[in-house]
């Protein structure tokens, strides 16, 4: 225990629980918005989608305009594919990525005009 005592909370609103419960996402749902949102908290990968999110680009110009190794990039890439926020699209020997869909360009979009807002650092 930190050694604060523990509030008790003497004032339910039971009609308001249970209206909420009702209305929350299953447990498996919550979790797999947790980890999308896991993969947002890592800068590398914010500035490799945010660089998809102007255009296409193949690993080792994204490696070059992040100045990184293309392995770095490519594991992050790998990541990002998993977690369905980019997609490949092969061209021959090339392959060139860009953002999954629209939500993906949305949420950065909501994430920028939020900061906007407020003095997040």
């Amino acid at each position: 225990m930190s050694g604060k005592a523990e509030t008790i909370c003497t004032v339910l609103h039971p009609e308001i629980v249970e209206y909420v419960r009702g209305q929350l996402p299953e447990r498996i749902e919550m979790n797999q918005l947790a980890n999308l949102f896991k993969l947002f908290a890592d800068q590398t990968r914010i500035r490799i989608m945010c660089a998809l999110s102007y255009e296409e680009m193949c690993v080792c110009d994204i490696a070059m305009l992040l100045d990184m190794t293309k392995s770095a990039i490519s594991h992050q890439l790998k990541l990002l594919r998993m977690g369905n926020l980019v997609k490949a699209r092969k061209s021959g020997k090339s392959v060139y990525y860009t953002l999954a869909d629209q939500h993906v360009h949305q949420l950065f979009a909501i994430g920028f005009e939020h900061n906007a807002e407020g003095s997040i650092q």
